[in-house]
């Protein structure tokens, strides 16, 4: 509920703070005041855009800040989801600053429009005969009747099983798409993948392959070094190893007979060694090195394979063929499991179908049970609301669509006069007949689940005085579970209210000014006498005035 309304700098607002109650409020006030100006900031609250003309004074900007207390309203969720601190009681704060910028508050965390919109749905709903649009949407008509029918546990059941439906049906679609296009590329990459594979690729094979060619390929070359090499090593005369041992032993005599010689000695003795060591393996390599022309024609041509599959991939390393081929496997291998995967898709759509249709036909069986009901409930009130001959068809049918709250198909149809033919509401119903229904609805629904606060915005106008006793006495029984505001020009309902605030300008300093103030009994039965019998208040209206208040 509204508990409390502050308006700074707004239209013809100076500044306005006021609290409220819980209950039937009623504001009333001369055509002019000021009404539409403080629905217009209350407005703003609830995500209206804003306007830089508003501001009253433009050099300072306009604050409008309402205090609502949402314990009873089950909000937790929406906070959560648009990501605002919960506070049983939230304030929420609009800006308007002199430079046209805007900017909300919740709870002094800053919100965008849409984040405010949203909240303030679940917050006041503001109805006047302009804003009848709802009543013949067919969302809120299963809305009223869902109410009725308590199926809030199944549709959100329903809604919970649709999303995993949808999600179902995406992917099987995404699958059958990617399955189309991998048929189409399934042989070429099948081709590219075999010849992958028939290369047997490893990975640092190409150096070691260029290595093996160049020693193949210079065979010859390589041998006639190598024993040229050997003959300098192994010559009996002027042989590398045949000096050096030469070269040894005198040293080694040497360092008999001096100690100084000892060094030289042992270094030529390790060159020796080394050297020994070295022409041993020139002679392996001597004795392992043949001529091999089949070997050589078979290095070429791996060779040839691996150069050739580089340039078509445009790599540089076989490590990055090994990827490619991989990756192909998996290309294949999905593509040849697709179908396994689809049927496994459509069978879980299928048994999400199953689920589906159950609740379907349990939400379709609890309206069709609920329907009979509200008919009766909305006829009895609107014939009491001065349309006696007005009557109401209301039929669902199960269709083949699953829909965001089931499978049903909804005629809510209306006929005013007797014998008149049946159409929807909005051809069938002019704008006061429109509000009247909607008065009707909004008091039943009352009674099956917590309503935002309301404000109903002269919804009373044109209507006689009996009838609007009993617009008066249905939005009174409303207010016993929710709280219920009526701008009301009409004496009859304004008496019905637990409070009330009277709209009225003021002229201060060559400035008008839009006040709002409550009234205490004394007050209300003068406000009640003028709108009874005008400004010259009479003694019968003051009478008439205490009479409709008792």
């Amino acid at each position: 509920m509204l508990t409390s309304l502050s308006i700074k700098n707004y239209a013809l607002i100076d500044s306005l703070q006021v609290d409220f109650n819980n209950g039937f409020s009623i504001i009333t006030g001369e055509t002019g005041a000021g009404k539409s100006i403080l629905l217009g900031g209350l407005s703003l609250i609830l995500g209206k855009r804003a306007d830089l003309s508003s501001l009253k004074d433009d050099t300072k900007k306009c604050i409008i800040e309402a205090v609502f207390n949402i314990t009873d309203y089950k909000l937790q969720s929406l906070f959560e989801t648009e990501d605002l601190d919960y506070e049983t009681h939230t304030i929420i704060r609009r800006e308007i600053l002199p430079s046209g910028k805007s900017r909300a508050f919740v709870n002094d965390s800053p919100v965008n429009l849409n984040s405010l919109q949203i909240l303030g749905e679940r917050l006041i709903d503001i109805h006047s005969q302009h804003q009848t649009l709802q009543i013949v949407s067919n969302d809120f008509q299963f809305q009223v009747i869902d109410a009725l029918a308590n199926n809030e546990e199944q549709l959100e059941h329903y809604s919970e099983e649709l999303k995993h439906y949808k999600i179902l049906q995406k992917e099987l679609k995404e699958l059958v798409n990617f399955q189309s296009e991998a048929i189409k590329e399934q042989d070429y990459n099948t081709f590219l993948l075999n010849e992958l594979t028939e290369a047997n690729l490893i990975e640092g094979e190409l150096e070691l392959l260029e290595q093996e060619y160049e020693t193949l390929n210079n065979v010859e070359d390589i041998k006639e070094s190598l024993s040229e090499s050997y003959q300098l090593f192994s010559d009996e005369q002027i042989g590398v190893i045949t000096t050096l041992t030469t070269l040894k032993n005198n040293f080694q005599k040497l360092s008999i007979i001096s100690s100084k010689y000892e060094d030289l000695h042992n270094r030529i003795n390790s060159s020796l060694i080394d050297l020994d060591d070295i022409f041993s393996e020139i002679y392996l390599l001597q004795d392992s090195l043949e001529a091999d022309p089949n070997r050589l024609e078979e290095v070429n041509s791996k060779l040839q394979i691996l150069n050739n599959l580089l340039h078509k991939h445009a790599c540089r390393e076989v490590s990055e063929l090994i990827i490619i081929r991989d990756a192909l496997v998996e290309k294949v291998s999905v593509a040849q499991n697709l179908d396994e995967t689809i049927h496994k898709n459509e069978l879980a759509i299928s048994e999400k179908e199953l689920i589906l249709n159950k609740l379907s036909q349990e939400i379709h069986k609890k309206r069709s049970k609920a329907i009979p009901k509200l008919k009766g409930q909305l006829e009895v009130i609107i014939a009491d609301l001065g349309m006696p001959n007005a009557q109401f068809k209301i039929d669902v049918s199960l269709g083949e669509t699953y829909f965001s709250n089931g499978k049903d198909v909804l005629s809510f149809l209306f006929s005013a006069n007797k014998g008149g033919n049946f159409n929807e509401l909005k051809k069938a119903a002019s704008g006061g007949e429109l509000s009247r229904i909607m008065l009707a609805i909004k008091s039943i629904l009352s009674n099956y689940m917590q309503l935002p606060t309301i404000m109903f915005d002269e919804i009373d106008t044109g209507v006689s005085g009996e009838i609007s006793n009993k617009m008066a006495d249905i939005m009174l029984h409303m207010s016993k579970s929710m709280q219920v505001f009526s701008i009301t020009h009409l004496p009859q309902i304004a008496a019905k209210g637990h409070s009330h605030f009277r709209v009225y300008k003021e002229d201060i300093e060559g400035f008008t000014t839009t006040k709002l103030v409550k009234l205490d009994y004394d007050e209300r039965i003068v406000e009640i006498a003028q709108m009874l019998g005008g400004t010259n208040i009479s003694s019968s209206a003051i009478a008439h005035a205490k009479e409709l208040l008792n």
